[in-house]
């Protein structure tokens, strides 16, 4: 018997079937599929292509389906789908077999009008709906267990470091309210790429459109689409929604490593300045007295798997002439890949964040035994007329010799203060205290107490 290839003659190779099957990893869209094949074959039947019997049959049988996936009598696997090895090498085919195995020739009859080609770029733009979602809830967590922590040590004074030199001080919760602009900021990429993807494939057919008479702009708006992709040949060949997604996965990780990296540092013996919970850290196959920071660093190790996800899209779509390639079947493991990285990512910074524990006194003792306040002495002078490039060349001269003579800044006598420049008084050494240059911070969005207040109540507000 010749085979029902078409105008294949012979089988597909074993192995070629292997290396081209999709179904491992693309069946995660099974709902996103059976969804828009839901609305497809409403608009089929309004349309007069399906009898409204037919299109009833077909829609229960999709719902079983969906149901049978759900519940596992269903596990879309080659071994597993239908007796067709064919029908087996991708989501939408096993689903399609699945189908004319309930309802016999009639669940052919779903695929008119559509190409996979339309189906797949359709099922990818429904499933990044629903990730996005998650994710802004994901991060939305996060930004709560900072916001938390930010209000328990609000009046903690720490080390501000730049070119991680000890630079001026600066409240704890102002450098954790850092990240909650940085995640709000990822917040609004997804939204704001979500608004992009809203737009439907379905219709465009392999490349070409269709000669039945179709209704794209409907079948859109039952999926909740804003409208369609206009040129059809567009519609199948892009995929600009997924590298924008995977662009925001890609900035959204780095930050997640940012903040892994502080604490990471913030926990050694060196630093001594945070302890997290036990939790979310290991011991030592080796050395018992080891304490691990190993979720954070996962998560600063995970942040390099989803760049190569971003890189390897940007990649595979490079070269490719309009319109379809199957090239682009390597589309879905890294934004697959991705978005579950970026998800638990953010689940477990959210889940560990209020296992942190900062230590006040170790921040204290650190700001008293280095030349945090230096730049104080530079705007001093600049109040008092000198310009600030002359200041600040005063101020690093008695950093210098206070180095040279082994004392702190408020150590060093006003007689010899006086002799940098006859600007100095006593009021000075009133500046000379941590607490006083914070109170000094006038600039809106600065680390002043009433500005890291309003931004607390900001965010409260907006969460």
């Amino acid at each position: 018997m010749k085979s029902s290839r078409g105008r294949f003659l012979g089988a597909i190779d074993d192995e070629a079937l292997q290396f081209s099957s999709s179904l491992g990893f693309d069946r995660r869209l099974f709902r996103e599929d059976i969804e828009g094949s839901l609305a497809h074959v409403r608009m089929l039947s309004r349309q007069g292509i399906l009898t409204v019997g037919e299109a009833a049959k077909i829609q229960r049988a999709l719902r079983a389906i969906r149901k049978e996936i759900e519940t596992g009598r269903l596990v879309l696997t080659p071994e597993r789908v239908g007796k067709r090895r064919f029908a087996a090498e991708d989501v939408h085919m096993a689903i399609e077999h699945r189908l004319i195995e309930k309802v016999g020739p009639l669940g052919g009859k779903l695929h008119t009008a559509r190409s996979r080609n339309d189906q797949v770029a359709l099922d990818e733009r429904l499933y990044l709906r629903r990730v996005i979602g998650e994710i802004g809830k994901a991060i939305r967590t996060l930004q709560r267990s900072l916001l938390t922590k930010a209000k328990t040590y609000r009046g903690v004074v720490m080390p501000g470091y730049t070119h991680l030199q000890r630079a001026q001080p600066v409240l704890l919760a102002h450098h954790l309210l850092a990240y909650m602009a940085m995640l709000d900021r990822d917040h609004g990429r997804f939204t704001d790429g979500l608004s992009r993807a809203a737009m439907s494939p379905l219709g465009a057919g392999a490349l070409a459109g269709t000669s039945y008479p179709i209704d794209r702009v409907r079948v859109a708006r039952q999926l909740g689409f804003a409208g369609i992709i206009e040129n059809s040949i567009d519609a199948v060949s892009d995929r600009d929604a997924l590298l924008e997604f995977l662009s925001a996965c890609a900035i959204a990780m780095m930050h997640l490593s940012r903040l892994a990296e502080d604490l990471i540092l913030w926990t050694t013996q060196e630093w001594r300045f945070a302890t997290i919970g036990d939790a979310f850290t290991t011991g030592s196959s080796i050395m018992p007295q080891k304490k691990n920071p190993d979720m954070a660093e996962l998560i600063r190790g995970k942040t390099g798997r989803v760049y190569g996800d971003l890189m390897a899209l940007l990649t595979v779509m490079k070269g490719l002439p309009l319109a379809y390639n199957r090239d682009m079947q390597e589309d879905k493991e890294p934004l697959f890949d991705a978005a579950e990285t970026l998800e638990r990512s953010l689940r477990i910074m959210a889940r560990m964040i209020p296992t942190v524990t900062f230590d006040r006194k170790r921040f204290e003792a650190e700001l008293n035994s280095d030349f945090l306040l230096a730049t104080e002495l530079a705007d001093y002078l600049g109040r008092k007329g000198m310009p600030f490039r002359n200041a600040h060349a005063v101020a690093g001269s008695i950093v210098r010799e206070c180095i040279e003579r082994g004392v702190s800044l408020g150590e060093l006598p006003l007689k010899d203060y006086r002799r940098h420049t006859r600007l100095f008084a006593a009021d000075l050494y009133a500046l000379l205290a941590v607490r006083a240059t914070i109170l000094l911070k006038r600039s809106a969005g600065s680390t002043s107490p009433t500005e890291v207040a309003k931004a607390i109540r900001r965010w409260e507000k907006k969460l």
